[in-house]
């Protein structure tokens, strides 16, 4: 059985709640953003690198369109369907 497999380069994709590309475009709302760095009583930077990770919520709903893909402005995301 084939499916797709969404690959994020976290080397590259620093900042993805400043830059939410690939949330806007993506037309089955595949990613999430998650906050990694809290601080009691201080609110997270979003353009402070590595306070928020990109992460794939649902995958089984991607359609293999490439769209985040061709929005990505620093080329961390690889979609493939094996």
């Amino acid at each position: 059985m084939a499916y797709q497999h969404i690959q994020i380069d976290y080397e590259k994709c620093t900042t993805p709640y400043a830059c939410k590309k690939c949330l806007q475009i993506c037309p089955q709302a595949v990613f999430a953003v998650l906050n990694v760095k809290t601080e009691k009583f201080k609110e997270t930077d979003q353009n402070q690198p590595g306070s928020f990770k990109l992460t794939v919520a649902f995958g089984d709903k991607c359609t293999v369109c490439h769209d985040c893909v061709e929005a990505c402005p620093v080329k961390a995301l690889r979609v493939t369907y094996e």
